[in-house]
């Protein structure tokens, strides 16, 4: 039995949801319950919709992460909202705790490429990056404590693992990733997708949604400055 949605904005046209860390945003060969899966079975549900109700799915998040995605409930929203996504206007943040002190702002820019095999994504060097696909992040360190980071990260690309690859190339893996960091099985991934804002498909308004971060261990030291986000959020890039 799944645990409830998590809705925090719905409309004819989308729904803005939080997901769990550890679920799955869509379906795999585990057949593990996914988040796609849930909201359908949701509108399904409430409004009493007779078949299989369409709900578009517009970006994605890693499976150990969670945090707040938007689905289209038409065909019409799922396309404007993927084109803010192809424009870089519908914007994505992130807060992390990274090993080391970043620099106060930075921008990374990188060439990825993920083998299937293995589920693993490289960074590659400039000689090979025709074969990989660009990826884009820009940062602020929040708070420094404890040889650690806060960082708020707003995603310019959306590419698979794109955070957890990208600070490990820049020198700062992420806490309690236990594939690309020092993290062991178990220990949750100090990474949450905090911030998300978009322009409505249909009235054009301007929507920001902001969800609180789970207590963890992950985020110790910084409980306080997480909480502050949620009033005063940090301009990036």
């Amino acid at each position: 039995m799944s645990e409830p949605l998590n809705v925090l904005y719905e409309d004819n046209h989308l729904l803005v949801v939080v997901k769990r860390p550890g679920q799955l945003t869509q379906s795999d060969q585990t057949g593990d319950d996914d988040l796609l899966s849930q909201v359908r079975r949701y509108v399904e549900e409430k409004y009493e919709k007779p078949g299989k109700a369409y709900i578009g799915l517009v970006h994605r998040m890693d499976r150990p992460v969670g945090g707040l995605l938007v689905f289209a409930r038409t065909s019409k929203a799922a396309s404007r909202l993927s084109e803010q996504v192809r424009a870089h206007t519908l914007c994505r943040e992130y807060v992390c705790v990274c090993e080391g002190q970043t620099p106060a702002r930075f921008r990374l820019q990188d060439y990825l490429q993920k083998d299937e095999a293995s589920n693993m994504v490289r960074v590659l060097p400039d000689y090979l990056k025709a074969h990989g696909k660009l990826a884009i992040l820009n940062g602020v360190a929040v708070k420094y404590a404890d040889e650690k980071t806060l960082c708020a990260i707003r995603l310019e690309t959306g590419r698979a693992h794109q955070i957890r690859v990208q600070m490990k190339q820049s020198g700062h893996p992420l806490v309690g990733d236990n594939r690309y960091g020092n993290g062991k099985p178990g220990q949750q991934i100090a990474l949450y997708g905090m911030r998300l804002s978009f322009e409505h498909p249909t009235t054009h308004e301007q929507m920001v949604f902001l969800a609180p971060v789970p207590e963890g261990a992950q985020w110790k030291g910084f409980e306080r400055d997480l909480t502050g986000l949620l009033s005063v959020w940090p301009k990036i890039g």
